[in-house]
């Protein structure tokens, strides 16, 4: 073996930049985290060839003294910690200090800055660590070119342009919203791309995640000891077939952290199914001395003292917010008044109906009348004073939908889909007291495969739990002589196939535990009411009282809406009226 020797120090720099500078957006992520460490509000960015050629950053933070310039580019360096203590509650994005020494080791680096109050700036080059002035009216300007110049292996590991350049992007808007009350502006090759001003949350989200998201987004704000978790959370019909609109933020910092993401994947386990993605962004904050963000030299790793009770808050905060019955609205931000969205995000005010039927005004008066009467401050109209949040059933479209009448305008209701949710619900509940059975006058005989047979003989305990008696009655029928009260009315043969083929392929033993809500959901959607049915006004109305009083009656089982709505003022539109 050879000797050992202490490595140079260029050389461990470059190790550590292996870890910490990935990519072109690595750079930008740890250049913008020290500006803002610094008190920046103000930062401008600007990009060359995905910011391989040239990241450029300038900021109005505090600035840096002459003396310290060389230190900051020192290994292990750092303005931010100096004890064990500050690392256990560390605040601030950056405390390593090893970001620039990382970056100035395998790109070519300078730094300009301008203490504040100082008579002048000052500069310093990787290259030499030359310090010379430099014209800089406030704050520090960083500039990194030529990423890998001198480890060519690693450069041709880097993508295309358009790739790294929206990896810095992703960068950029994930900074942006950690940090609202900070203007961002970012180029690249020379072309503005974005520009945002210093704003509040509901402001930068909406300009960072789009009115999409926001038409969409319930909005939480949960305390509960030193925890306490706000953003948004982007209902069911917001889904993504990618993760690329979730984002969480710890104490201000994006994390990608795996507790975090299964207590919201966990949250939207009863409105979203199948291959589709949660939307939201969601700010927790805790006690520094309560997360240990040490873990990893990216810093988007943590790991949580009170893991479980973190898990738990989060869990029940974001499906308490998914789980509001219509009409009760977790979110009342001005995003809420488009149209065709979930109503319960509507502020269910006055159309202004009375007034209008009154007098034909003119058509800029009439839409300001309009305007005025949907306001949250507007008193209701005559005869929907006392309008449920889902209004009144007028009729049934094609034995599929209801239409309702409410103090908004016109709701759509998908029957099945809404009988779905109730019956899912009420299927969840019973089962926690063990569902009540109702037995059958006479036996309903199934035909039923060798599988079917098999599956419903090893699965007896499982049906039993789930509500039914079924036993063999020849070597290819089944007898039922008892189903769940609250399925009845069902197709018995349909239910149990549908049950038996979810059964199939899991250990008796474990069905119940493992797939519990997954059977109960089947099994509600084979008892719900089924399209073509003709429903009386008198059943529709109950439907609609029945929803009023569900959680998570917006979506089926399936993650669809179950309901929308159309405001007056649309319909107005649609038939050009007021003008």
């Amino acid at each position: 073996m050879n000797a050992i020797k202490p490595l140079p120090d260029l050389l461990i720099s470059q190790i550590a930049a292996g870890e910490v500078v990935e990519r072109p957006a690595s750079v930008l992520k740890e250049l913008l985290e020290n500006s803002l460490d610094a008190g920046a509000s103000d930062i401008n960015v600007e990009l060359q060839e995905g910011g391989v050629r040239l990241i450029r950053i300038s900021d109005d933070g505090g600035g840096i003294a002459r003396e310290d310039l060389a230190l900051a580019l020192a290994r292990h360096a750092t303005s931010k910690i100096c004890s064990l203590s500050d690392l256990e509650r560390v605040a601030s994005y950056g405390f390593r200090g090893e970001a620039l020494a990382s970056i100035a080791s395998v790109a070519r680096l300078a730094l300009a800055s301008r203490l504040a109050g100082a008579d002048r700036a000052w500069r310093i080059k990787s290259d030499d660590l030359a310090i010379a002035p430099a014209a800089l009216a406030k704050g520090t300007q960083v500039e990194v070119a030529d990423l890998y110049f001198n480890t060519p292996a690693r450069r041709k590991f880097l993508r295309q342009e358009a790739t790294e350049y929206a990896h810095c992007d992703e960068v950029l808007r994930r900074m942006a919203l950690a940090r609202p009350d900070a203007a961002f502006r970012w180029s690249h090759n020379a072309k503005l791309k974005q520009q945002l001003a210093a704003s509040d949350l509901a402001g930068r989200a909406r300009a960072v995640l789009g009115e999409e998201f926001f038409a969409h987004a319930q909005q939480l704000s949960v305390s509960a000891g030193d925890l306490r978790l706000s953003g948004y959370a982007a209902d069911p019909a917001y889904s993504r077939a990618g993760r690329d609109a979730q984002y969480c933020f710890v104490n201000g910092r994006y994390v990608r952290d795996r507790l975090l993401a299964h207590a919201v994947l966990q949250a939207y386990a009863d409105v979203l199914h199948g291959s589709r993605h949660a939307a939201y962004a969601l700010f927790l904050e805790l006690d520094p001395a309560g997360v240990d963000v040490n873990v990893h030299p990216a810093k988007t790793e943590v790991r949580f003292r009170e893991s479980r009770g973190v898990h738990q808050f989060v869990f029940t905060a974001v499906q308490r917010a998914l789980a509001a019955p219509p009409g009760h609205a977790a979110s009342t931000h001005p995003a809420n008044l488009s149209a065709w969205r979930p109503a319960q995000q509507l502020g269910l005010v006055a159309p202004g109906g009375a007034g209008h039927a009154a007098a034909e005004p003119a058509a800029s008066a009439y839409y300001d009348f309009v305007a005025a009467a949907r306001s949250p401050n507007a008193p209701p109209a005559a005869g929907f004073a006392d309008s449920p949040p889902l209004g009144h059933a007028l009729a049934q479209l094609h034995g599929i939908y209801v239409l309702a009448q409410n103090a908004a305008g016109l709701v759509l209701v998908d029957m099945h889909a809404a009988h779905e949710r109730i019956l899912y619900e009420k299927l969840k509940t019973a089962m926690g007291a063990r569902l009540a059975t109702q037995g059958l006058l006479v036996p309903a005989l199934l035909g039923a495969s060798e599988t079917e047979m098999a599956t419903a003989a090893e699965q007896a305990e499982a049906l039993a739990a789930l509500g039914f008696d079924v036993a063999a009655a020849g070597p290819r029928e089944l007898a039922v002589r008892a189903v769940p009260a609250l399925l009845a009315n069902a197709d018995v043969g349909d239910l149990l196939r549908a049950l038996l083929l979810d059964l199939r392929d899991y250990p008796a033993s474990e069905v119940i535990a493992a797939r519990g809500n997954e059977l109960l959901a089947t099994m509600a959607c084979h008892g719900a009411v089924r399209a073509r049915r003709q429903l009386s006004l008198v059943e529709m109305d109950a439907l609609l009282r029945e929803m009023e009083a569900t959680e998570r009656a917006d979506q089926c089982n399936h993650g669809r809406p179950t309901w929308i709505q159309l405001p007056l003022a649309d319909l107005d539109r649609l038939f050009l009226r007021g003008r």
